[in-house]
């Protein structure tokens, strides 16, 4: 099966060609719509697409984030905010239409899949270099499969894009099979994320904090400095020509340089973009969204697809055990009131564990209504008694818990605040404890909070393996169920309508048996100044910078 239109084609991509391809392909979500026109602003481009002139070379791009992940490598981030960055640093095998979800060539210009999805044989176009001049070759990208299992806790998603991984055959300089011991319909798929994306060697040897300091990738952006929790200097490649066959501009940048600065205040953020002391700000909050619209800024949105952000519950704890006061949670929390409050207009309430944007998404909104009153039967029934404070208590224990929570986006505590409001109105009790965006990886892995506040991003269903299969990460701690086989069946299924229906099944057990609580389908807001254009979003909502280029820059 050969796979892709030459990596610089410019020509439409039109469905790929033969029967096994095609099984393949919608399995992993390349035939499957992404459902980008169901939620308000979900495909929303960049002024790029809407004309503009012809782009103008030069000029320092001023990026305005809220966090840092305290870590440059990217195969170590799952941070938006510095996901940012650390994507123009690195290009992967494929990349993924946000469109369509067809994935299309990258560093790879072409592939062959086998009939049960256990090998992948890729071939690298020609020319494309690190930014010291080494060659991106079969053997580098072996050296960043073999070695992306022994990354630590801060690369949790590895583990379930590589899961069954039993190495890389090196055919010859630009050949190379990937083998799997099962089938692993979806890593085609994952090569295309910034995850997988391919380091240098020598970087890939570095120990894992060593690698958080600095990285080499073939992007078309080279690391300058890194300051943590201050600043990304990024500088343009000299000779870059092996771009995405989704840009507009394969070739090198038209900007001279990028300038990503932590602002952790969104109001700032936004003052500093009205006054021109920077050009494109993240995490916009809903209170600033009327004077960015004023001051005739651009807001570009799209919904993340992957799993929709809510509590995600430690199952270790007593206070979970009950389904019926893990009903009661949901039960109590009021979607609708979340989502017009605290958000942008653009944002929607979560309709299932899955976001809407996410490949084989089902609607399971019934299950995730307001009714406290139920809220209040449901507590009853699992043996708790109202206290004279209002509270519920059983043997002597409070209906009570924690969440973690990070200051990466600037509606989180404003979300968590209304649902603590919204969860004392039932009498559950909750409380709020804000961590340290670099430490989050590392309370998921050692189990060390109650409730996290959280969602990750991923434009295939498979996330939910990664996330919830017992043998996995299993960060909720969840016990092993049929939920476990679910999962399994989908990642093998090469057949799109039953990958679907493995898909929605799991999505149904998640959300009926309220293993976590979905609230809102994260929505990335940004937003630019009237002469910046050119940014685009990928299919995982974060942005490739190549194309971007500044109405009013300095030569």
């Amino acid at each position: 099966m050969t796979l892709a239109p030459p990596p610089h084609s410019r020509t439409p991509h039109r469905p790929f060609s033969g029967s096994r391809l095609r099984a393949l392909g919608a399995g992993i979500g390349v035939s499957t719509l992404l459902a980008l026109t169901a939620c308000g602003g979900a495909g929303a481009q960049s002024p790029a697409a809407d004309g503009g002139g012809d782009p103008v070379s030069g000029g320092t791009l001023r990026f305005a984030v809220g966090s840092d992940a305290g870590c440059i490598d990217p195969q170590q981030v799952g941070s938006n905010d510095s996901i940012y960055s650390t994507r123009q640093l690195v290009d992967s095998l494929t990349d993924q239409d946000p469109e369509t979800g067809e994935i299309v060539p990258w560093l790879a210009q072409e592939w062959e899949i086998n009939d049960d999805a256990t090998e992948f044989t890729f071939t690298l176009q020609e020319g494309a270099t690190f930014s010291d001049g080494t060659p991106v070759d079969s053997e580098a990208v072996a050296a960043n499969f073999d070695r992306a299992l022994d990354l630590g806790a801060r690369a949790a998603l590895i583990g379930g894009y590589l899961q069954g991984y039993e190495g890389t055959e090196i055919v010859d300089e630009r050949t190379f099979t990937v083998t799997f011991a099962e089938p692993s319909a979806q890593f085609l798929q994952a090569t295309s994320t910034h995850t997988l994306g391919i380091l240098h060697p020598d970087t890939v040897a570095a120990r894992d904090d060593v690698r958080c300091e600095s990285v080499i990738g073939s992007g078309p952006f080279v690391l300058e400095s890194y300051t943590p929790n201050d600043s990304i200097s990024l500088s343009a490649r000299e000779g870059y020509d092996w771009g995405s066959s989704l840009w507009e501009n394969q070739s090198e940048p038209y900007l001279d340089g990028i300038e990503f600065t932590v602002v952790p205040e969104s109001g700032v953020r936004a003052g500093s973009l009205q006054s021109d002391q920077v050009d494109v700000i993240g995490n916009i909050a809903p209170q600033d969204e009327a004077q960015l619209q004023a001051a005739e800024a651009q807001l570009l949105a799209r919904t993340n697809p992957g799993i929709a952000f809510g509590l995600r519950l430690n199952h270790d704890l007593e206070v979970f055990a009950d389904e019926e006061v893990r009903e009661a949670i949901s039960l109590a929390i009021n979607r609708e009131e979340i989502v017009s409050t605290v958000y942008t207009a653009d944002t929607p309430a979560a309709t299932s564990i899955l976001s809407s944007t996410t490949p084989d998404h089902a609607d399971l909104s019934e299950h995730l209504g307001h009714d406290p009153q139920r809220a209040d039967q449901l507590i009853a029934e699992a043996g708790y008694e109202r206290t004279d404070d209002g509270g519920w208590e059983r043997d002597g224990e409070p209906l009570e818990f924690e969440i973690l929570w990070f200051n990466n986006a600037a509606t989180n505590a404003p979300t968590l605040e209304l649902i603590q409001q919204q969860l004392a109105a039932v009498g559950i009790g909750v409380s709020l404890q804000e961590g340290q965006v670099a430490e989050w990886q590392t309370h998921l892995s050692e189990g060390t909070f109650e409730t996290n506040w959280g969602n990750i991003t991923r434009a295939d269903p498979d996330i939910l393996r990664t996330t919830y299969h017992t043998d996995l990460a299993n960060s909720y701690r969840l016990e092993p169920s049929a939920l476990d086989d679910l999962l399994l069946e989908q990642a093998a299924a090469t057949d799109p309508q039953e990958r679907a229906e493995l898909v929605a099944q799991a999505q149904e057990h998640l959300v009926t048996e309220y293993l976590e609580i979905p609230v809102v389908d994260l929505t990335t807001v940004l937003a630019a100044r009237a002469e910046v254009h050119g940014v685009r979003f990928d299919s995982g909502s974060r942005v490739h910078l190549n194309d971007v280029w500044i109405e009013d820059a300095e030569q």
